[in-house]
């Protein structure tokens, strides 16, 4: 058996249990997003794109792929359901002739603003036992991961 090398501090063990919590935390989100219908069926964030489009304006395939570090096959996939749907348009990019820019449309707005709605009910549901400090803590930590997180992917 191997002997352990990493030396194991409270606060990394914390992380790891943090890790964990998130992890397992994200599949019941992402099963209860596509309950109240703001995840697709296929397990895509349908409104985080219509979030980053909202609030970033018009993007490439290829920059909400590498926004949200995954695949961007993935996010065309999610892309062409949207197209479907008329919640995104394409329209050119100026800044290359074939990589075309997805927008929301007037639809979009209006399914984002619906979307927002009901995730703002889950929140409201979810916060009833829970103490608002603590949650802002929780995201603070959260959110200070998240930066870290992005620094080491961008290296």
């Amino acid at each position: 058996m191997a002997k352990r090398v990493t030396k194991r501090t409270e606060a990394g063990r914390a992380i790891e249990d943090l890790i964990i919590e998130i992890v397992a935390a994200f599949f019941l989100l992402r099963a209860e997003g596509m309950r109240i219908e703001v995840v697709s069926p296929s397990g895509e964030g349908y409104w985080s794109v219509l979030r980053l489009l909202k609030i970033y304006g018009p993007q490439t395939v290829p920059q909400i792929a590498r926004y949200r570090y995954v695949p961007r096959q993935s996010v065309q996939k999610l892309a062409n359901e949207m197209l479907k749907d008329g919640v995104i348009e394409l329209v050119n990019n100026p800044a290359h002739k074939r990589s075309k820019l997805l927008r929301l449309t007037s639809r979009g707005d209006i399914v984002f603003q619906e979307m927002s709605d009901r995730i703002a009910k889950l929140a409201e549901t979810l916060a009833k036992q829970q103490d608002a400090a603590q949650l802002q803590n929780a995201a603070d930590v959260v959110k200070k991961l998240h930066e870290q997180l992005r620094e080491m992917l961008d290296q």
